[in-house]
Parts: C-alpha cells; sequence; structure tokens
C-alpha cells in the first residue's frame, strides 16, 4: 500500500510541476527535464506514469477538468429550475476560477492554445456535460437563447478566465458584489 501511495505522490508531483511550469514558461519552454527536477523526480521516473510531454500535458489537463468540474457541479441538482441550476454552477466555477488559481489558469491555457490534442479535449468537454444538457433543457423551455454550446459558454463563463487574470495581475480585485454582478451579466447575456 505505500508503494502504491508513493506511486501517486509522484505523478500528483509532475501534475503540479506541469501546471506550473506551464503557467509561468508555456508549453514549448517546458522542458521534461525540468518538470522532473520540479517534481523531484530523475527524468526517467516521468516515462513510468506517461508517454511523453503531450501525453503528460493531456493527462494534466484531463485530471484538472475533471477536479474542476466536480467542484463545480458538487452542489447542483438536475430538479432545480434552469436559472437556479446555472447560477449555482457558474458561483461554483468562479469560486474554483478564483480559489485553485493555478489549476484554473492551466486550463485557460489548454483551452486557448493548441497544445492539447483534440481527443484530450472532448474528454474535457465530456466532463461539462450537466452544463451543457442544463443549457439544451433551457432551450427547450424557452428559458435559454437557442445559441451555440460554444457561445453559450464563451459568453457565460470564459469571461471569468478574463476576471481571474485581471486579479492574478493585481489590475482588479474580485470582491462579493463584482462577483454578484459578473454572474448578472453572465445569466444576461444567455437567458431569453
Amino acid at each position: 500500500m505505500a508503494k502504491l501511495q508513493k506511486s501517486i505522490d509522484k505523478r500528483n508531483a509532475l501534475v503540479k510541476a506541469t501546471i506550473e511550469l506551464v503557467n509561468n514558461n508555456g508549453f514549448h519552454a517546458t522542458p521534461m527535464s525540468k518538470i522532473a527536477k520540479m517534481a523531484n523526480v530523475s527524468p526517467a521516473t516521468i516515462y513510468l506514469y506517461f508517454e511523453n510531454k503531450q501525453d503528460l500535458v493531456n493527462q494534466t489537463y484531463i485530471d484538472v477538468k475533471a477536479e474542476y468540474t466536480k467542484y463545480a457541479f458538487e452542489t447542483y441538482n438536475e430538479s432545480m429550475s434552469v436559472s437556479e441550476g446555472f447560477e449555482i454552477i457558474w458561483k461554483r466555477i468562479a469560486d474554483f476560477k478564483l480559489k485553485e488559481c493555478e489549476e484554473a489558469m492551466f486550463l485557460a491555457q489548454c483551452d486557448n492554445t493548441p497544445m492539447i490534442d483534440e481527443p484530450s479535449r472532448q474528454e474535457g468537454i465530456k466532463h461539462l456535460q450537466p452544463l451543457l444538457d442544463l443549457w439544451e433543457r433551457g432551450k427547450k423551455e424557452g428559458v435559454i437563447k437557442p445559441l451555440s454550446d460554444y457561445l453559450l459558454y464563451a459568453y457565460s463563463i470564459n469571461p471569468l478566465s478574463f476576471l481571474m487574470i485581471a486579479q492574478k495581475r493585481g489590475a482588479f480585485q474580485l470582491d462579493k458584489k463584482h462577483i454578484e454582478q459578473a454572474y448578472q451579466a453572465a445569466w444576461n447575456s444567455i437567458k431569453v
């Protein structure tokens, strides 16, 4: 059992190092040797867990996306109204992006650059299914604008990444009032 935990710890250290280095240096300026050094493992150890750098980044993306969406949907229930469900999910996403800034920054980079391969991107989208289902129900009920899910995401969820980056830079500090205003703007952008 201790051996299994040590293996999990090494993999987690590699994932954490990948997030930090990709956030600070970008995908191309993050060699495997740096990741190994930061994770405190030998470079050869990486290949016990991942095929190559692309696999490491893809798997890190899927892991972080799963953690992010688990948090986002934890208090959501399909029996909620569309507006109540969206508010719960949106505010949980905002909370995650502001509390787990490194992970959220990593996801934003992955979502906005070609560093993730398409199968991994599709796997990441699957984790958003409860939100996509909520939007589908909202469209059928005439509560959500009949737009592509990409447009709904771009207008209602993606602005959180911009606000998170602005806060990280120290340009803007989000307080409860700003979160509520941002939520209202997001809801107004997608509701009928």
